[in-house]
């Protein structure tokens, strides 16, 4: 058995207390934990006590973390897990964090993909906006309900203004038409848009009479 003799909130982190046992530093704990296990000066603790103040300490800092992450900006419940991974957190610990920002609503797959497929339909097509959402460990599932509600003649409208745009910049190093053709096709397939669109977009772009 030890002696809690000292409990001091730390100087640069005011949410967490440095405890002493018996004169000596021992370890950090959460402000919130020592509140709400009524740990107090002259506390007698033994080991099994400490384990499960450090189990509990571990689960409230990977909880913490987490939301840390999320502020900034909205992430997938992959890159939270990877990131929470990356920071030493245990399998267990990540898991419990995980489900209380789902609880909570702070992460939720199918409003990031929502948000996401709306921001990038304004400059790519749906093949790349597939592939990124993968990418960042969305379900196929969500995916495909997702672009399923895609408007067509909105995504070729996009792309249209986005290869008049770029037929101006490809015309001023090349004159042959059906080069200009092939580096518009080329541009839009990298952009994400799928072969129908493309050979829509190209064909309507090439033809219209600002390039004759």
């Amino acid at each position: 058995m030890a002696k809690i003799t000292k409990l001091e909130f730390q100087k640069r982190n005011k949410e967490r207390v440095n405890v002493f046992l018996d004169d000596e530093y021992a370890f950090s704990i959460s402000a919130e934990l020592i509140y709400k296990e009524g740990i107090k000066l002259k506390d007698e603790v033994d080991f099994e006590k400490l384990k499960i103040l450090a189990y509990k300490d571990q689960l409230m800092k990977c909880r913490e973390t987490a939301i840390r992450i999320i502020e900034k900006s909205h992430k997938t419940e992959k890159q939270v897990r990877e990131k929470l991974i990356l920071k030493g957190y245990e399998e267990e610990a990540i898991e419990k964090a995980i489900d209380f920002l789902k609880q909570y609503n702070y992460l939720n797959d199918e409003y990031y993909t929502q948000l996401f497929v709306k921001e990038k339909l304004k400059s790519q097509g749906s093949n790349k906006i597939k592939y990124s959402l993968i990418q960042k460990g969305i379900s196929k599932e969500i995916i495909e309900e997702e672009l399923n509600n895609v408007n067509i003649e909105n995504e070729k409208s996009i792309a249209i203004n986005l290869a008049q745009r770029k037929i101006v910049t490809i015309k001023k190093s090349e004159n042959d038409k059906y080069k200009i053709s092939n580096k518009l096709y080329r541009f839009l397939l990298s952009k994400g848009y799928g072969y129908d669109i493309v050979n829509e977009v190209v064909k309507e772009v090439i033809n219209e009479k600002s390039f004759n």
